[in-house]
């Protein structure tokens, strides 16, 4: 890369078993391959990164996020219906502003609605043909900190880790079929009453997977799963009260200040779950969140889709 510069990376732990606070990186000028391959090292390793005053535009941290692999785009949500109030497609809108007046959404507003879904541990994009792997997440506006807002995460890796060896057993083949419906249905059941989930698309995903930048075993797990294939649904619903107890247990959490506009958090979707919380903020203030979101690059990206699948699921 033209005039890439050297830094020297630091790695500050967050959490006894995952996350950690990213230092050293001048991320307003190109990024080395060598400094990538430092932070591919650490994420790798924790799951999730957090990196103060980046000073990152829209252009820079597209490039930044091209180093992770291909970037997905928010067309599908265009073509439901949603307006896309920033430049680049490749930024998903991850705040709280309303495009057609640059105000605070209001809290009926079928968008603020929809995305209370993001409240629930989740991971991006499952619910899609090919998956997520990392995502890169930066402030432009946001609350004052001691209104909330902060992104929680929890460290799936040691969740499964954790599990009995009896679960483990009767887990280890299981199918999840991920429905970003599903998710939505179960933050605001009332407003989707009239959904039918079962009728709209689904994904799948091997419920545990092995990670394969660490070589460790990881719960795939997520609010999208809706069912596991080939058990009854009590079961299947059984398993995954179970689960979902579990890995949201607070020894696997992790919550994340955002400090002030510039920071960055960068999480591998295939290690770790995260979620939005809310907060005294919502409603009043403006919280202009971007993201990018690379496609999973591992052997697994398409999970039980078939080989080169590419639809993706959009909600307005």
């Amino acid at each position: 890369m033209v005039n890439a510069t050297q830094n020297t990376v630091e790695v500050k732990p967050l959490h006894p078993t995952f996350g950690a606070e990213l230092s050293g990186v001048d991320f307003t000028k190109p990024i080395s391959p060598e400094t990538y391959a430092e932070i591919r090292k650490a994420i790798d390793k924790y799951g999730v990164l957090v990196a103060r005053k980046t000073g990152l535009t829209d252009e820079a941290h597209i490039e930044f996020s091209k180093y992770f692999g291909d970037l997905d785009d928010v067309t599908p949500y265009q073509q439901a219906g949603r307006t896309h109030r920033l430049k680049y497609l490749e930024l998903f809108d991850a705040g709280n502003i309303d495009p057609r007046t640059g105000d605070v959404a209001p809290l009926t507003d079928a968008t603020v609605i929809g995305n209370k879904g993001n409240e629930l541990f989740h991971v991006d994009s499952s619910f899609n043909a090919r998956r997520a792997g990392h995502s890169l997440l930066l402030a432009w506006e946001i609350p004052p900190k001691e209104l909330g807002g902060a992104t929680e995460f929890s460290d799936s890796r040691t969740a499964y880790d954790d599990l009995s060896p009896e679960m483990k057993e009767k887990i280890e083949d299981l199918i999840a079929n991920h429905s970003l419906f599903h998710s939505r249905k179960t933050a605001m059941p009332e407003f989707f009453k009239d959904m039918d989930v079962e009728k709209l698309p689904m994904s799948k995903h091997k419920l545990v997977q092995v990670h394969e930048s660490s070589g460790r075993k990881n719960l795939y797990f997520a609010s999208y799963v809706h069912h596991l294939d080939d058990i009854p649904r009590e079961e299947s619903d059984a398993i995954i009260k179970e689960l979902r107890e579990h890995v949201y247990n607070p020894k696997y959490r992790l919550m994340i200040d955002w400090e002030e506009p510039g920071d960055l958090i960068i999480w591998d979707n295939t290690s770790v779950m995260h979620r939005a919380t809310g907060g005294p903020f919502v409603g009043k203030y403006k919280r202009d969140m971007r993201r990018t979101t690379v496609k999973d690059m591992s052997s697994t990206k398409y999970g039980l889709n078939g080989e080169g699948a590419d639809w993706r699921v959009g909600m307005p």
